[in-house]
């Protein structure tokens, strides 16, 4: 199979930067360029300068390390949030689809991963040394644990269990309403919303 000639290197330049997404193939990323160059300037512009922008001056939340415009993102710093409620979740996809549930009215504690040992991802690697410290400083009474029900999760879930024993608090984990194996983003919003209503006592969850 020879190799896609293009009549311009900015173009071959172009589709190979897109090419470079996750699920975007070479045909994509030409359809993709071809369509840029259709518009006008001030449009290419706008759409080069918000990848810009969304890569220089996107924040991390010093609380819960979910993206922000700001220092402390807007659900930490929401007055009527449960501020003795943390969700612990993977990533911040996992944020935005407990969101979109609206059954869920705590905060978030986002990992930035899971203990994956196949993948050289240890403990120290994610945000479980910042969770406890938080439990240290913050008045808080129940942590969910909503990791994916792969065994990662799992490992992952119990690892900050056994962290967090020490501490009088209440774990307890989502129900296993969502499939094994599947991952928050692809649960249905009225699905992961019962799991998070119809949570379990985390020891309860092994039963």
């Amino acid at each position: 199979m020879s190799h896609q000639q293009y009549p311009s290197s900015l173009l071959e330049n172009a589709v190979n930067e897109f090419s470079r997404l996750p699920g975007i193939g070479r045909k994509t990323a030409l359809r993709l360029s071809l369509h840029l160059l259709r518009q006008t300037e001030a449009e290419a512009e706008k759409f080069g300068n918000a990848m810009i922008l969304l890569r220089k001056n996107i924040k991390y939340c010093q609380v819960c390390h979910n993206i922000s415009d700001t220092d402390i993102c807007q659900i930490c710093s929401h007055p009527s949030r449960d501020s003795h409620t943390v969700c612990v979740v993977e990533n911040i996809k996992d944020v935005m689809s407990i969101e979109n549930t609206q059954q869920y009215k705590g905060l978030y504690h986002v990992l930035g991963g899971i203990i994956s040992p196949m993948d050289g991802i240890g403990p120290s690697d994610i945000e479980i040394n910042s969770l406890v410290q938080r439990i240290e400083k913050e008045e808080i009474k129940e942590i969910i644990l909503a990791l994916s029900t792969t065994m990662e999760g799992d490992t992952t879930n119990f690892y900050i269990y056994r962290k967090l024993s020490p501490f009088n608090i209440k774990i307890t984990t989502i129900a296993r309403g969502i499939a094994v194996g599947d991952e928050l983003e692809y649960a249905d919003e009225v699905t992961l919303g019962r799991s998070i209503l119809n949570r379990v006592e985390f020891t309860n969850s092994f039963k």
